[in-house]
Parts: structure tokens; C-alpha cells; sequence
């Protein structure tokens, strides 16, 4: 009889291969985690709608809308698990870096196609853990506009349900997307039903993920508008002029 431990095995030997990587650390963003909750709620007007619809257990592929700087820091705090998320490969300098590293965190060069940041990201699924991923790929006016294959290959490849998350007011109106909303700032965080697409076998052609990307696409959009509907919280629009080519 297999167990999950073979089975998992198995998975990471299949194209493209993950069991020569070594497993992202984690154990040091449990109590990280542990202090920034609270912080957050403090600091915030911070409410989080359908937290149950959030699946305890298995692989995820957390998908948010991209507002602004705190996005990152706040869904790593607040999730019910704790999160491996991509980040620019530009912050992941010195100490900050290092940091980023040891609480397992992905960086990812935006100017090519970065091979090592798509590997781990597929290990941190095979092994059953949540992967943040921005479908828009950047900081917009957050309304799932434009989606990027990323999501739908590594769902593609791993078969790992999708989480659509909307954020709302972690940008304000015009507001800087390096900086961050005044304290007690109204903040809204909702979570969608997850949904999965089918899992396909190599190889995956190009045309096929833009496919997914635009099916994923609909659906985020559609969950986006129903949680302005729902909270009464509008999106800020487009991102300040000089972060148009970020």
C-alpha cells in the first residue's frame, strides 16, 4: 500500500522535477505570524468575510487581488495557514532578503522566465502547503483586469484548488503603492468558494494556459465584484502615476 509519504515522493519526481530541492523553511513564521495578527487588528478596521470557505488542509493556491505594499504582509498574517508567497526578486536584497528566505518566501525575476521560482513554487504544492500567487502579477487597480499564466500553469501542474481572495482598502484612493493606509483604515479581506481546473500532463502547451488563465480569469473577476457588492467597499482604481511600470 503507498503511503502519503511515497505518494508525495512520486509526485516531485514528475515533470518538472522538485525532489532535488531542498524544502522551503517555515518553522520561523509561525510566531512571526503569531505577532503580527494582532498587530494587524489593532492597526486596522480589519474585517475578513468567509474565513470557513478557506481550506484547512491540503495543497492551495491562494489568488488576491494586488492593491498595494501591505498585501503581502497582511495575508501572511491573517491567513488561517501560514503562506509561501512570490515576491519580486528585487526585494529580496541584504537583511530584508535573508529574512525572506528563512520564513520561506519565493523570489522571482520578472524579466525572464525564472525557472527556479516556478520549481519551488510546484514543491511548496506537492508538498501540500499554500502558495500566495498575484494572478495580475503586479499592483493595479485590482480588479483581475489583466491575468498572467502563472496561476493556471501551477494549477495546471499540481491540480491544486484555486482561492480567490479580494482585498479592499488596502490602498486608498490615489493612495501610494509603496506606502501603507493610515492607521484604523477600513480593511476588507474576503475569500471566494475554491474552485480547481483540470490537471494536465506534460507537456503543456502555451496556448492551452492562456486558455485556463482566461477561464481562472472570469471566475476572479466575478468573485472580486461580488465582494464589493457585499461589503459596500469600493476598489481604489488605478495605481499613482509613478508606479505605472513597476
Amino acid at each position: 500500500m503507498r503511503t502519503e509519504v511515497t505518494w508525495r515522493k512520486d509526485l516531485h519526481r514528475e515533470p518538472p522535477r522538485t525532489d532535488d530541492l531542498r524544502p522551503l523553511p517555515y518553522r520561523l513564521a509561525l510566531p512571526m505570524r503569531g505577532i503580527a495578527r494582532p498587530y494587524f487588528y489593532r492597526k486596522y478596521n480589519l474585517t475578513v468575510y468567509h474565513q470557513d470557505r478557506f481550506p484547512l488542509t491540503g495543497p492551495l493556491l491562494m489568488a488576491p487581488n494586488h492593491l498595494s505594499l501591505l498585501d503581502g504582509p497582511l495575508l501572511g498574517a491573517i491567513a488561517p495557514r501560514m503562506l509561501h508567497q512570490l515576491g519580486k526578486i528585487e526585494v529580496f536584497g541584504g537583511l530584508q532578503g535573508a529574512l525572506l528566505r528563512r520564513v520561506g518566501q519565493i523570489p522571482v525575476d520578472r524579466s525572464t522566465y525564472d525557472v527556479m521560482a516556478v520549481r519551488q513554487s510546484i514543491q511548496v504544492l506537492r508538498d501540500g502547503r499554500v502558495l500566495n500567487i498575484y494572478p495580475e502579477g503586479t499592483r493595479g487597480p485590482g480588479d483581475f483586469g489583466l491575468i498572467r499564466g502563472g496561476v493556471a500553469y501551477l494549477a495546471m501542474v499540481t491540480g491544486a484548488p484555486i482561492l480567490p481572495v479580494a482585498l479592499m482598502g488596502t490602498r486608498l484612493p490615489a493612495g501610494d503603492v509603496e506606502g501603507f493606509p493610515p492607521t484604523g483604515s477600513r480593511i476588507d479581506v474576503v475569500y471566494g468558494e475554491p474552485f480547481s481546473v483540470e490537471r494536465v500532463p506534460f507537456p503543456r502547451r502555451h496556448s492551452d494556459v492562456q486558455a485556463v488563465a482566461d477561464q481562472i480569469g472570469d471566475v476572479l473577476r466575478a468573485h472580486v465584484k461580488a465582494a464589493v457588492e457585499e461589503t459596500g467597499h469600493p476598489l481604489p482604481g488605478w495605481r499613482d502615476q509613478k508606479d505605472l511600470d513597476d
